[in-house]
């Protein structure tokens, strides 16, 4: 039996090689044709035994023997990998057309969410970026997820997994018992005769006493040793003496801007603190309430030691002195005046960043916090007062990516991290509650950008357990760029600050805006329009609820 060499078609005797579409075509001449002229060529001879159509070879005239066993294997191995890459190929072109989330296209999310559970000896011996380390979700190529329908079926799972259930809200008792420090420190009841939270502590130092020597906030940033430089040199000339005792003006503030990042908190800190009625803390953000009091400077830095109360009050003593100026003044002593002077506070992370309690508060309940941030503020000042500025969501995420990204951002690079982070947030929803997952450490760690910074609403309805409606004011940065004297005018009334004279108002609301965009990230141009429509589809159920809780469509943001 005869085997075309060059196509492997069986021939029959005497045939003459015209069903060969390799060797015969419309000009097809024999004699001419090296293949059915055989030249350099042997026909293979099979001995009537059957022969697999791979097995078959070229054999050429002037190779000795010996070569025939190496150019059948590598023939074989190309042929079986043609064969498999093509397999491979339908497998995965199936699951992008059918969207299977479990095949390969979107795998499950390959991050662990164990850190639910207290574990004190992990907690004992490795720091925060060994606990990332120890959760860290495998590294996955995302760069074929980038079709919108894809990444829907992601959202569409998230969004039937959201439940805005109300959170139980924590007795004192239970709160003195995990701070007893703080409430040992802080009083229940500050003075009648001023308009900001303030009490007498009595001073135990001498003149050569260092009041700052330990702060943590001078000794771990050189930028604030100046501030507190200042403040030794005039701290003795602020006390008060009574009955061969010293006391110091203890102060807290009267109001808070609580949220959110990138949302325009800076501009109005900047604008608030030119009205003569206010002062800031020493330091624009202390992120104290939720990160110093747990020993958290930088998180990829791990812990250090906790910051203590005092620290935190010291951020107010310059305020405290002009309060104690007014105070012990003759128009407050003898006509019965108070002190109209108030102290607010801008850290950001205020409102959001509860990461920190799964590390002191073991307690947990299905993975929620026990404890967050506003109830310990509450159980001081009940009677504070919080200012919320917020933005889109979707530019939200963006600015916050452009801003805190350090290397080869772009549009692109962008979609990706937003795709990662929403499989992230999707694995995290499929097991635990909403609230489970937002103030979960480990997953918001992991995820690339700050999906869950932009879930306002399950924030402010966390808050609104604790504090009345009537105590915080919602703000959107489109209104204050678009109309800054009227939100300028809303902040004042809210706090019920004094008149203006029409200097004063147009040094505060014609400033510059504060902290916009860098040149070098505007280069950078928009979103790709995909992941904004990803992201609005991701929002779309938190800017809903948003929307009812402050009765004011606004915040559905259909116009940006």
């Amino acid at each position: 039996m005869r085997y075309c060499i060059n196509c492997c078609i069986h021939l029959l005797p005497n045939d003459l090689h015209r069903q060969c579409f390799r060797c015969r075509g419309p000009d097809h001449n024999n004699q001419k044709c090296p293949v059915c002229r055989g030249d350099n060529k042997i026909p293979l001879y099979t001995d009537g035994k059957q022969m697999k159509w791979l097995a078959v070879l070229e054999v050429r005239t002037d190779h000795c023997e010996s070569w025939n066993g190496f150019f059948c294997l590598r023939k074989g191995k190309l042929c079986s990998l043609m064969f498999g890459l093509i397999i491979m190929t339908l497998v995965m072109v199936s699951y992008i057309l059918t969207g299977a989330k479990h095949g390969l296209l979107l795998l499950p999310s390959p991050f662990h969410y164990g850190a639910f559970a207290s574990n004190p000896s992990l907690m004992d011996n490795e720091s925060l970026s060994d606990m990332k380390d120890h959760y860290q979700p495998s590294k996955m190529n995302i760069s074929y997820v980038k079709d919108y329908p894809s990444i829907k079926l992601i959202i569409d799972t998230i969004t039937s997994k959201i439940e805005f259930i109300t959170r139980q809200r924590p007795d004192l008792e239970e709160l003195r018992k995990q701070e007893p420090h703080m409430f040992s420190v802080i009083p229940n009841k500050f003075l009648p005769n001023s308009k900001n939270p303030c009490w007498y502590e009595e001073y135990r130092g001498n003149t050569t006493t260092d009041p700052y020597a330990t702060n943590s906030y001078a000794l771990y940033s050189k930028r604030f040793r100046i501030i507190f430089d200042y403040l030794r040199k005039v701290f003795w000339n602020h006390l008060y003496h009574y009955k061969d005792k010293h006391y110091r003006l203890r102060c807290l503030p009267h109001f808070y801007i609580i949220g959110q990042p990138k949302c325009g908190t800076t501009d109005l800190y900047d604008r608030l603190r030119l009205h003569p009625d206010v002062r800031f803390s020493a330091i624009k953000e202390p992120h104290w309430w939720t990160r110093k009091r747990f020993g958290i400077i930088r998180l990829r830095d791990g812990f250090h030691d906790r910051y203590p109360v005092e620290d935190y009050l010291d951020l107010f003593d310059l305020a405290a002195h002009q309060i104690q100026s007014v105070l012990q003044s003759e128009a407050v002593k003898e006509r019965g005046k108070r002190n109209n002077i108030i102290i607010g506070e801008a850290s950001a992370s205020t409102m959001w960043d509860n990461n920190a309690w799964i590390f002191f508060y073991d307690n947990s309940t299905e993975g929620e916090p026990p404890f967050l941030i506003q109830d310990f503020i509450h159980a001081f000042q009940p009677n504070a007062k919080l200012i919320i500025m917020l933005r889109d969501p979707v530019e939200r995420l963006y600015s916050d990516y452009l801003y805190f990204a350090s290397a080869n951002k772009s549009a692109e690079d962008f979609h990706e991290k937003v795709a990662e982070s929403l499989q992230l947030f999707e694995g995290c929803v499929l097991d635990f509650s909403l609230r489970a997952c937002v103030y979960n450490n480990t997953l918001n760690n992991a995820m690339p950008v700050r999906l869950q910074v932009g879930l306002y609403v399950v924030y402010l309805l966390d808050w609104l357990t604790v504090f009345n409606k009537d105590q915080i004011l919602v703000l959107r940065l489109e209104d204050h760029a678009s109309n800054m004297r009227y939100t300028m005018h809303m902040v004042f009334q809210f706090l019920e600050l004094g008149p203006l004279s029409e200097k004063q108002e147009a040094l505060i609301t014609k400033s510059p805006a504060s902290n916009t965009r860098r040149p070098e990230d505007r280069s950078l141009g928009p979103m790709l329009p995909t992941t904004k429509a990803i992201l609005r589809d991701f929002y779309r159920p938190f800017n809903t609820k948003l929307a009812q809780v402050l009765l004011d469509d606004a915040f559905l943001w259909k116009r940006t």
